[in-house]
């Protein structure tokens, strides 16, 4: 019995060894193909005017292929989506968890779930249908395709998921942290700042990292909503092209292994270790938040 038991876990653990590699190996294959695509537009293009060039005229003649736009873009559409995504996601995973009534909880967590079930291709026609003219009216802007409309809708994107993992990090504090708050005088809002939210800082930093990878990554949102010029926006009210849309909507009239072609797998590169760095930093963070948590206790 003992032998077979043992034989079993064996054969698990090798199970296991096997998807753990396999995921691996299609990461490295996934990179290999794309620093493969991607690295022949240096041999005409040094990488210093490819990231830090302002144009992006792709099909001119010479052509330009400076990125530098494309990533101020997708910087600014994720840092304005997570500054609004963040303090409501976070707010509404306490509102939830400490708050609100049972009963309330039970209905309005699902629906909220029930968001990220969304396609983004919904979403983005929303933000191009009723978001894109209501912003036109009220600010009394050109077009309603902008800067701040994407960053509107990629926060409606990343929302659900920091506030579900959040709420379920707070949810996980143990009670008996609450009551000994509460027995030493402290008040509710005393003993959600000082001691549910710094015991859970690790499971809302994991929140937080998830939705706005989710943001950085999006193509359909902001190839829809984000007006599509590549260039240098001066207010939040500007068209911008971040680095997915631009892909995505230049990749299929690409020539195969003509410099445009080249030159959108080397903006895939950009893009790669820009969302490494993104998980790397965010990473390091949550590890932080998490002892800060644990020494706050």
């Amino acid at each position: 019995m003992a032998d077979r038991r043992q034989t079993t876990e064996k054969n698990m653990r090798t199970m296991f060894f096997i998807i753990a590699t396999a995921s691996i190996a299609v990461l490295f294959l996934i990179m290999l193909f794309l620093f493969k695509e991607g690295l022949p537009i240096f041999k005409t293009v040094s990488v210093k005017d490819f990231i830090f060039g302002k144009y992006w005229y792709p099909t001119s003649d010479p052509a330009d292929f400076g990125i530098f736009p494309l990533i101020v873009a997708s910087v600014l559409v994720t840092a304005v989506s997570g500054v609004i995504s963040i303090p409501l996601g976070v707010m509404t995973a306490v509102y939830l968890s400490e708050i609100a009534k049972p009963r309330v909880g039970q209905i309005v967590k699902p629906m909220v779930e029930m968001l990220a079930a969304l396609p983004s291709v919904v979403i983005g026609f929303f933000g191009m249908v009723l978001v894109a003219p209501f912003l036109q009216r009220v600010f009394g802007i050109p077009t309603g395709l902008n800067l701040f409309n994407a960053a509107l809708m990629l926060a409606f994107m990343s929302v659900p998921t920091i506030c579900s993992i959040s709420e379920d990090a707070i949810h996980s504090v143990p009670d008996a942290l609450r009551e000994a708050s509460v027995a030493l005088g402290a008040t509710q809002l005393q003993t959600i700042v000082r001691v549910v939210v710094p015991a859970s800082l690790s499971g809302i930093s994991t929140g937080i990292i998830l939705g706005l990878s989710r943001a950085i990554g999006e193509t359909m949102v902001v190839l829809m909503v984000a007006g599509g010029a590549a260039m240098l926006p001066r207010s939040p009210f500007d068209p911008v092209r971040p680095m997915p849309a631009s892909i995505a909507s230049e990749m299929a009239e690409a020539p195969v292994g003509g410099e445009h072609y080249y030159a959108l797998f080397a903006t895939g590169i950009v893009l790669f270790v820009f969302t490494l760095f993104f998980n790397i930093v965010a990473d390091y963070l949550a590890q932080k938040y998490a002892q800060v948590g644990e020494a706050s206790l």
